[in-house]
């Protein structure tokens, strides 16, 4: 080998142990950071004419695609579950336990209460102002229940509109960021960076809608939804959303009184089962407004409307005609089946029974169409109230089956049902979040290895020394033969 040789081959030698130190150090520093994919110099034996050396081809960015797939997916399915398993947390605490003091059935049981202490001592006014005002916690109870469900709605509306916004602007930076790594590659230049920043992007998407990328020319790539939605393939999906600043009962998407999803200008479904988007982040929260916040309503609903009808029966109170609203009122009137929506947001005692209202807490003992006192010692209307509130009594509405119920059995198996199904949801979070552990465990052991590159970085360093100690050489000759 000519000393022109290996001086080139020392050469060559030193800037590939350079790149691969930078490399390294590189791999390193963003050990933790997230979306950073491995990387790899890519070297090559150089032959040009004589000289030999070492050729730079360029750097591999090292990804377990398959293992970053899955993790994506279920992180989306871990938000999705917490979403859902919160709401349910929510309502439970909503309507309360029973070991809870101000808890619907814990409320229904101290009027049941009230209703026999009065009907003890049906002269004592005190006695009849507590059964009014135990009557006036229940129908409370019922309006916060009914309040925090359209609450949870309202908030899942606004929470989708965001999130709407928040992916429209992911995808069309993907959409630039695939035009950005395509440019580059043609000219020669390491896309790594850009691929890690991507990366990172198509992670944020999958959280809120669970996708799979698709690989196409130029380093490009196209997302679809696990429902099938085209969300990037060229160009980025426009997704469109019209929020409402109140959820109220009355308002359902099948009902066309709340937005729907548009991708493209096309109406998707998003139910939790088939829909385009389901299984993320943003299915979640269409869930809670159209589903899990429905049902909710309708259970609370026919709880309120059981109570209703059980107190303005005139078999119950005498002195009710057919159609007067009884103790229990649907916002100061009657009840009227074909208007049930919403009922439990509408309950309130009678004005009749109420002195804040003008009323007097007597009728509660003498009947809410009683014009005058009557005797002061007649309890039976005080007990029939009592019967009506523990008689068991099918629902007319709701889905408890075709078992009857009293008021205090029904709420209770209202709470129950509720409980149980925050139980099963969480116990499904409990797997999704040990699913996603193991998942992001496995991602993070397959990718930076410190100790692996401290010992990749000892051979490039011994590399380099060589290569120096090459060229050193090399002038000690050059130097030796100008002094002849």
């Amino acid at each position: 080998m000519s000393i022109s040789g290996a001086l080139n081959n020392a050469m060559t030698g030193l800037r590939a142990a350079g790149r691969g130190a930078e490399v390294i150090s590189s791999n390193i520093s963003n050990a933790l950071t997230p979306g950073y994919g491995r990387r790899l110099l890519s070297l090559s034996s150089s032959s040009v004419g004589d000289f030999g050396g070492v050729q730079i081809n360029g750097i591999t960015r090292v990804v377990d695609a398959g293992l970053a797939a899955d993790r994506r997916l279920a992180h989306a399915e871990n938000g999705n579950t917490r979403i859902a398993a919160d709401f349910l947390a929510k309502i439970e605490n909503l309507l309360g336990t029973p070991d809870n003091s101000t808890s619907l059935t814990a409320q229904l049981s101290h009027f049941e209460n009230s209703l026999i202490t009065g009907a003890s001592r049906p002269d004592a006014a005190e006695r009849l102002g507590g059964a009014v005002a135990s009557a006036r916690a229940v129908a409370l109870a019922l309006n916060s229940a009914s309040d925090g469900v359209q609450d949870a709605r309202t908030q899942a509306d606004r929470t989708i509109h965001a999130q709407v916004e928040e992916l429209n602007a992911a995808l069309t930076q993907i959409a630039a960021l695939n035009s950005q790594i395509t440019g580059l590659q043609v000219q020669g230049g390491d896309v790594s960076s850009l691929q890690d920043l991507r990366q990172q992007v198509i992670d944020r998407v999958g959280e809120l809608v669970p996708v799979r990328e698709a690989p196409r020319s130029n380093g490009q790539i196209a997302l679809y939804s696990v429902g099938g939605a085209v969300l990037l393939d060229g160009t980025a999906a426009s997704l469109g959303f019209t929020p409402s600043n109140l959820v109220t009962p009355y308002m359902t998407l099948s009902g066309s009184t709340l937005s729907s999803l548009t991708i493209n200008g096309t109406e998707v479904r998003t139910d939790s089962e088939k829909g385009a988007i389901r299984g993320g982040l943003l299915a979640a929260q269409f869930e809670i407004r159209d589903e899990s916040g429905v049902a909710a309503q309708t259970q609370i609903d026919a709880l309120a409307r059981d109570l209703i009808e059980r107190f303005q029966d005139p078999a119950v109170d005498g002195t009710l005609a057919p159609g007067d609203a009884g103790l229990f009122t649907d916002g100061g009137g009657a009840f009227d089946p074909l208007d049930e929506i919403g009922i439990s947001d509408r309950i309130a005692i009678n004005a009749a029974v109420d002195p804040d209202q003008g009323g007097a807490t007597w009728r509660i003992r003498d009947g809410i169409g009683a014009l005058a006192q009557g005797d002061v010692g007649n309890a039976s209307l005080l007990q029939a109230l009592g019967d009506a509130l523990t008689d068991p009594r099918v629902p007319a509405s709701g889905g408890f089956g075709g078992g009857a119920f009293s008021a205090i059995s029904l709420a209770t198996a209202l709470t129950s049902d509720i409980a149980v199904s925050r139980n099963t949801t969480e116990q499904k979070l409990s797997y999704s979040a040990a699913r996603l552990a193991e998942l992001t465990e496995r991602q993070l052991a397959d990718g930076v290895d410190s100790d692996d590159e401290i010992q990749r970085l000892m051979l490039v360093e011994q590399a380099y020394a060589a290569n120096a100690r090459v060229i050193e050489t090399v002038d000690e000759m050059l130097q030796t033969i100008m002094r002849l």
